[in-house]
């Protein structure tokens, strides 16, 4: 057995070395890695080294805002720390990038939060490293093997696709924590992971491939099923690209409001907001236009594209491909105006970059029984969809999804129905280590009406660290820098119910009960 890989053995545990100083680092030897550069930052407010000029704005994981912002970044302050960037070539066509910030002495609390990406990846998470640096943790992040955020690298790549599906991520983890116990002497005594979107599903992805690497796992929204979730979104931007077909922003505004009408004070309380969306049976037919078109009506093939976008997709047999959008959303309906000449490369790249491995591919040949099956033979890998946790579950990880109902980037009920899954493979009581909240209101990874900021990092924390389990989370909404509504998040399948006295903006008055 070599050296180097004794080393990386050693760095998944608490073992003691001697520490390395910072700028040292850029000498450490590990299998398939080269350390680009190992330099000591000073505390002070946080520079976004990913933005082109200026701080950028804090944003949900798995995304990135770059340029002026509202609430200036300046006004984050981080402790001192170790700057570590590395190269990985763990195949002879890999080139993955990864960043490794390490909290310098007493700032460290000893633990390691990896962050996870948005989309195709394809950047390194500055905002989210920023964020875990600040509450102490050493954490890491990685570009998942390419540059920039579309799927152009899987065209002649296919080491690549294993890269950004799986291998990345594992690989900055297992160095990561090398550096790490270089550096302080020791390992992380807990490890967890920390995504919303691409990183939610590449935490479940980590739970079921690499067991082994997290303690705890926070997986928001997850794009664990992409190739289907891409599927859906290309089946229903096809559609309203026929003309007349598509529905433009005051449109879905007017359906918006119609939900709310019909369903918003069957849950007890009238707040713009739909506990479960399932339980409302508004029918768009009924904002069919009487007579001329206008902003406050539906023509009858833009009812069509509204019962589309609430529908699952399905193959010709009836095999559900991906759910749809759920009551509530419709203000985020932006791909049903059909702005631009085709559906968004974002759900184009897995069949025209990686299945057909052409950026010049008809996507109006596109076939739900043909290519879905296609891309699942073929690339099935991608995806993170193994109900089997049992590994990760015997070494006492502890698993943490959300979702937020009105989230139209990723369908809310594809995390109910991993959910199911997992509880059909492994049996019905899983709550000591798996939960999911629906978050009323959330669109994707924050945002929205609903109460959408919580801090689920504590209550992971709590879970894995004390053994107190998340019966509910308490989120807040916030407007003009000030909070305007609290609210139980509560683990699914329960739902917060008004007890019928105080403020309907005060969690205090909501207990979770199920219904």
């Amino acid at each position: 057995m070599n050296r180097a890989l004794i080393f990386l053995i050693a760095a998944a545990g608490s073992v003691a070395f001697a520490q390395t100083p910072c700028e040292q680092l850029q000498s450490l030897k590990l299998p398939d890695t080269t350390i680009t550069m190992a330099v000591t930052v000073a505390g002070g407010p946080f520079q976004n080294p990913g933005a082109p000029a200026g701080p950028a704005t804090p944003t949900p994981q798995g995304k990135q805002a770059k340029g002026a912002a509202a609430i200036p970044v300046a006004q984050q302050i981080l402790p001192a720390y170790c700057r570590v960037t590395a190269t990985l070539k763990p195949s002879a066509d890999s080139d993955i990038k990864i960043e490794v910030w390490l909290p310098v002495g007493a700032a460290w609390n000893g633990k390691y939060e990896a962050v996870g990406g948005g989309g195709w990846a394809g950047i390194i998470s500055y905002p989210a490293l920023a964020n875990a640096l600040q509450e102490g943790y050493a954490t890491s992040s990685t570009d998942t093997g390419h540059e920039g955020g579309n799927a152009n690298f899987a065209v002649g790549h296919p080491e690549k696709i294993v890269d950004f599906s799986y291998r990345a991520v594992h690989e900055m983890t297992v160095k990561s924590k090398a550096i790490m116990t270089a550096f302080y002497g020791r390992g992380p005594k807990l490890s967890y992971w920390n995504g919303c979107s691409t990183g939610g599903r590449q935490g479940l992805m980590e739970a079921q491939r690499y067991p082994e690497d997290f303690d705890g796992i926070v997986a928001g929204a997850p794009a664990n099923f992409q190739t289907h979730l891409h599927a859906w979104d290309i089946s229903l931007q096809t559609f309203v690209r026929q003309a007349g077909a598509a529905v433009p922003a005051a449109k879905t505004d007017m359906v918006a409001k119609a939900v709310l009408a019909a369903c918003d004070a069957a849950d007890g309380v009238k707040d713009g907001l739909l506990n479960d969306p399932r339980k409302c049976n508004f029918d768009p037919g009924t904002l069919l236009c009487k007579g001329a078109d206008s902003n406050d009506c539906l023509t009858a093939l833009q009812v069509d594209s509204v019962k589309k976008a609430y529908a699952p997709l399905k193959t010709s047999k009836g095999a559900l491909v991906y759910p749809g959008y759920a009551k509530g959303s419709e203000e985020g309906w932006a791909v049903l105006a059909a702005n631009g000449p085709t559906p968004t490369p974002l759900s184009l790249g897995s069949y025209r970059e990686v299945l057909h491995q052409d950026p010049n591919w008809d996507w109006k040949t596109w076939d739900v029984d043909k290519d879905v099956a296609a891309v699942d033979e073929k690339y099935g890998y991608i995806n993170a969809v193994n109900p089997d946790l049992s590994a990760f579950k015997a070494r006492g990880g502890k698993l943490l999804t959300y979702h937020g109902w009105a989230d139209t980037a990723i369908s809310p009920e594809n995390s109910i129905n991993y959910r199911s899954s997992v509880l059909t493979k492994m049996g019905a009581k899983q709550d000591n280590w798996y939960r999911l909240f629906m978050v009323p209101g959330m669109g994707h990874c924050g945002n929205g009406p609903g109460p959408n900021q919580f801090n689920y990092m504590g209550a992971m924390e709590r879970w894995r660290e004390s053994g107190v389990a998340p019966e509910l989370i308490i989120a807040e909404h916030v407007a003009n820098n000030r909070v305007d509504m609290t609210r139980p998040l509560c683990a699914y399948p329960q739902v917060a119910v008004y007890k019928g006295v105080g403020s309907t903006n005060d969690a205090a008055n909501f207990s979770c009960k199920a219904q």
